[in-house]
């Protein structure tokens, strides 16, 4: 029987990767093959697994990995699909948030057991964070990510605003507000500020909540996992939420729908993540500088969380799985993937090497964010893939207009009925 290996990723723009693992033998003379699912992902990435696949296989004598590349689109049906079936691969890749709902369905087997404590210990801590649910660690990322707002520096200095050096010294929100009020006068339409509305889906929870969580309120209650009521809906959430949407009153968010807001100069400020600098390095050189988020009130705060590797519980021999995932946890095979999407580095012996996230490095604030608890994983529970398609339908409203609080109240209902009816979600 051949199983497959399959990659899940969540449908936004993130370089984020986790995979399963499931073991199967080959026919005749052939050797046994570990099959691997991944979704289409961006092409350097899709180029870059290829070559480790092509490494990794010339390396091993007793078994091959043979890599299954799915539509984005159709991922996520497709491994639900395979679980019904009892058909799923022997490697799974998938988004780090997801791997709560998985673990609940019975998908996948712990994975701490088996990766070695010198892998475990090398690990961020925002990793070990993300694949850990209940206590128990089921899936690892090759690199992490981070958000953080890309600026025209000789714009900031046009208008007088200071230059925030770190997470612990960002822009209070009123700071922030009169940032974007300075820049919209001195610019020629008002708008000065991407948000990236050309993306979608689960970018907006991640790109987002982390508001929520700056201004003390979250998407959900983190003691237990059971309600979203008074946290989600909290006047904080409320207050938060009102700001964003005063942005877009004000004229100050462009469209975007070209991806071009930042590159072609229409805007002083990119609200986005690490996977761009390449791009608006090439576009504004040294004129471009990375700045934490804005304070809301608790702290400067960003998103986080990557695409994972995991394990089945249809792998016939799971060392086979921990052996080509410690291939890819080598530095050189982190650092691979790093430089395929300028993603954060998994381990702290490959970010040490990466010119880009070492101390001193461009993209130093993202690797500071994760390693200093500045960085939020999205709520660690099966309700999750509920949580984060109502939070992108409530952004979506409250940028269009919508009353901020009817719509929060209203999120926070329709979660916590699916809670509800899930009995919260036992083992």
């Amino acid at each position: 029987m051949i199983f497959r290996l399959c990659a899940l990723f969540g449908g936004m723009m993130l370089p984020v990767a986790c995979f399963l693992f499931a073991c199967g033998t080959g026919e005749q003379n052939d050797p046994p093959l570990l099959t691997v699912w991944i979704h289409s992902a961006q092409p350097a990435e899709r180029q870059t697994i290829r070559d480790q696949i092509r490494r990794f296989n010339a390396e091993e004598e007793e078994y091959q990995v043979h890599l299954t590349i799915i539509p984005e689109d159709e991922y996520n049906g497709q491994v639900q699909a395979a679980a019904v079936a009892g058909d799923l691969p022997d490697l799974l890749v998938f988004d780090g948030p997801y791997v709560y709902n998985y673990v609940w369905q019975g998908i996948l087997i712990p994975l701490g057991p088996l990766l070695p404590d010198v892998i475990m210990d090398d690990l961020i801590p925002s990793l070990v964070t993300q694949g850990t649910y209940r206590d128990t660690f089921y899936s690892v990322g090759t690199y992490d990510s981070g958000l953080g707002l890309y600026a025209r520096k000789s714009h900031l200095d046009e208008i007088g605003a200071r230059i925030p050096h770190g997470p612990e010294d960002a822009w209070s929100i009123d700071e922030f507000d009169a940032i974007l009020a300075a820049l919209a006068d001195a610019g020629p339409n008002g708008r000065v500020l991407d948000l990236k509305l050309n993306y979608q889906g689960e970018y907006f929870t991640y790109a987002y909540s982390p508001i929520l969580q700056s201004a003390g309120a979250d998407l959900i209650d983190r003691r237990d996992y059971r309600k979203t009521s008074g946290v989600l809906n909290s006047p904080a959430a409320v207050a938060a939420m009102m700001r964003l949407q005063r942005w877009f009153e004000a004229g100050y968010v462009d469209p975007n729908l070209d991806d071009a807001a930042f590159t072609e100069g229409r805007v002083s400020l990119s609200w986005v993540g690490h996977w761009e600098y390449s791009r608006y390095h090439a576009a504004w050189g040294d004129d471009v500088v990375i700045l934490p988020l804005p304070d809301f009130g608790t702290g400067s705060r960003t998103g986080q969380g990557s695409w994972n590797w995991g394990i089945t519980r249809f792998c016939g021999n799971p060392e086979w799985g921990v052996r080509f995932l410690r291939f890819l946890l080598q530095p050189e095979e982190v650092l691979a993937m790093s430089r395929a999407d300028s993603a954060v580095p998994a381990t702290k012996t490959a970010m040490e090497k990466s010119p880009l996230y070492r101390e001193g490095g461009p993209l130093r604030l993202f690797a500071v964010q994760l390693l200093e608890g500045y960085g939020v994983s999205r709520p660690r529970t099966p309700a999750y893939p509920v949580i984060t398609s109502v939070f992108s339908d409530s952004f979506l409203d409250i940028r269009h207009g919508g009353d901020v609080k009817t719509i929060l109240d209203r999120a926070s209902t329709i979660i916590d009925r699916d809670i509800a009816f899930n009995k919260g979600y036992p083992d």
